[in-house]
């Protein structure tokens, strides 16, 4: 059973918040097997498999079908946020920075399945046994990276600086940034010393992407907790017992755009909305999540 979050909790890839990476690499998977137009992401489905949870991997190579298991909206979601950082990642490197860190890496496999250039360092930050698994898994299947791959094997309310600062992450140098995904998932006050501890640690020219969600209208986080409850009952039939209303955080918080621009970033952002739209993929019908208004957010760094 997924418990609610509390200071000090624990999890792995197949509980509490974790399986929202493992769910997530499900969702980029489905996308990767149905529309290569967007995303193309191999590794996504091995690694949903070998987390080991029946409905995900089911979901993850095509034997269960999504139908209202998925709805659409996450696999298209999943499409346009994972080239919106792709190419966020390579439009950083190919103008020269040579240092990244995506934070919560979780089941990402860019450090994989990019062509990033030459001299490339690519750090990723999570915790311990995410990292372990997620390198044991892909050396496994005969991957290789293909930048210089960096772990920094630590969780985020650790003192993770000293840990990326001891993988040769140097300060000094331009950075190109991620929290994909992420910010929900921290208290707000966690949130805020994220990004002003990436701003502390980034040189002049450094580059940033996130989410930046506006703050809930009266009533919106009922129906978002009531939406995630109806998915997480129809995973239960499945045997997957997850409450997945349960592993983020609500209420006010500041908003991730203005806060950074207000740290020196300067910023650039579009609407989930409008990245369907000009992905030609369907518009929202109707919007529980809050998705169509969550911007997603670059910032350099004057």
């Amino acid at each position: 059973m997924t418990s609610t979050r509390y200071d000090g909790d624990t999890w792995d890839l197949a509980s509490s918040v974790g399986t929202t990476a493992t769910a997530a690499a499900a969702a980029r998977a489905i996308a990767t097997r149905t529309d290569r137009r967007l995303i193309d992401d191999p590794f996504a489905e091995p690694l949903v498999r070998a987390v080991g949870i029946d409905l995900l991997s089911g979901l993850a190579t095509g034997e269960v079908p999504p139908g209202d298991l998925v709805e659409q909206v996450w696999i298209d979601v999943a499409k346009v946020r994972t080239k919106y950082y792709d190419e966020f990642f390579l439009a950083a490197t190919n103008a020269g920075i040579t240092q990244v860190v995506i934070l919560a890496s979780g089941l990402d496999s860019r450090a994989y399945r990019l062509s990033w250039p030459a001299g490339t360092v690519v750090y990723e930050l999570d915790k311990p046994e995410v990292i372990e698994f997620k390198t044991r898994i892909l050396a496994e299947l005969g991957a290789a990276p293909t930048a210089d791959r960096r772990v920094a094997a630590v969780d985020l309310r650790d003192d993770w600086p000293a840990v990326l600062r001891a993988a040769g992450f140097d300060p000094a140098q331009p950075t190109a940034w991620s929290a994909e995904g992420l910010l929900g998932y921290l208290p707000p006050e966690a949130q805020d010393r994220l990004l002003d501890t990436i701003t502390e640690l980034s040189a002049p020219g450094s580059r940033m992407a996130t989410e930046s969600k506006p703050n809930p209208q009266p009533g919106e986080e009922t129906k978002t907790k009531q939406r995630l409850d109806r998915i997480s009952e129809q995973w239960r039939e499945h045997n997957f017992d997850a409450d997945m209303a349960r592993v983020r955080y609500y209420g006010e918080r500041n908003e991730a755009g203005p806060y950074l621009a207000d740290h020196g970033w300067t910023l650039n952002g579009i609407t989930i909305r409008d990245l369907l739209a000009a992905n030609n993929l369907p518009p929202l019908n109707d919007d529980d999540m809050q998705f169509g208004d969550t911007l997603y957010i670059t910032g350099i760094l004057k």
